[in-house]
């Protein structure tokens, strides 16, 4: 009996998790790959970033990762926030880069989820 129950409360508690987003115009395994964005095929998703970030704020942190990947950079802030920076076009890491750097930024509250999904110029 106390085995049923603990496997029934296990079964509630990994169904209350939601589904990731898909992200329209973004191929993941591509962006998974492309380091940096060196390869400039993140460059390409450009435009369908800019119109899907939205559906990235809220999320947790590790559902961040699965979608997107490790970030490129990020940073440790006061109050035990976050910051995951992923390139857009060529970062410091390529060999190649412009003038100026374009990249997504997520800022992760105390408790693990997108609170700002935005882009910036570096």
């Amino acid at each position: 009996m106390r085995l049923l129950f603990s496997a029934l409360i296990a079964l509630m508690l990994i169904s209350c998790g939601k589904d990731l987003p898909t992200l329209d115009g973004i191929d993941t395994e591509r962006w998974k790959n492309d380091k940096s964005a060196c390869l400039g095929e993140r460059n390409k998703m450009l435009l369908s970033m800019r119109s899907e970030m939205v559906k990235l704020k809220g999320l947790k942190e590790m559902d961040i990762i699965s979608l997107l990947g490790k970030p490129d950079a990020n940073e440790l802030y006061k109050r035990n926030q976050k910051f995951y920076y992923y390139f857009m076009s060529p970062g410091p890491a390529c060999t190649t880069r412009d003038s100026v750097t374009q990249r997504l930024v997520l800022r992760f509250n105390a408790m693990g989820y997108a609170q700002l999904v935005s882009m910036d110029k570096i």
